[in-house]
Order: C-alpha cells, then sequence, then structure tokens
C-alpha cells in the first residue's frame, strides 16, 4: 500500500496526514509515501479536480494505491476502518 498526499506549506491537516503516513511506514502498515508540496510543483485546484474527478475545495488530498480517499479526516478513517496501526503494533 502506498500513500500519496497533496497538501500545502503551513495546512495543519496535511502536517497530520505526514505525521499519519510516516506513523504508517515506521509500523510497516504502508510500503511508503509521498508528500507532494502543491505550491512547488504547480498544482492548481483545476488540475486536482480533473484527477479527482469533483471538486476540490480542502486540502490534504490523499491517495492510496491511487485510489481517492480524500482529506486527512477520511485517511484517519480508512486508517482506523482498517485497523493499520493496531494489526502491526499488536502482532
Amino acid at each position: 500500500m502506498f500513500v500519496v498526499i497533496f497538501g500545502r506549506p503551513a495546512c495543519p491537516f496535511c502536517v497530520r496526514a505526514k505525521e499519519l503516513a510516516e506513523r504508517l511506514e515506521s509500523a510497516g502498515a504502508i510500503e511508503g509515501f509521498r508528500y507532494v508540496d502543491i505550491h512547488e510543483e504547480g498544482i492548481s485546484k483545476a488540475d486536482m479536480e480533473k484527477t479527482i474527478g469533483k471538486p476540490v475545495e480542502t486540502v490534504p488530498q490523499i491517495f492510496v494505491d491511487r485510489s481517492h480517499v480524500g482529506g486527512f479526516t477520511e485517511f484517519d478513517q480508512y486508517v482506523r476502518e482498517r485497523e493499520l496501526l493496531s494489526a502491526v503494533t499488536a502482532g
């Protein structure tokens, strides 16, 4: 499982998403992640909307294995529902 996070500087939810991905990677629950700074990469809201296929109002926008999950809240819920951290730490 590989995670891609599209975010921007000074975004608290982007920081939280990156921290969660780092924890997942350290625990061996995911193969890795990539954080993409949309400002640095020149990615516009319109570019993201084309990729996702629906309006984008906020960042981060997170993909797991190329499937759009949503923002931080949805990513956190995705991890909890699949017990990705607890399954690794309990094992």
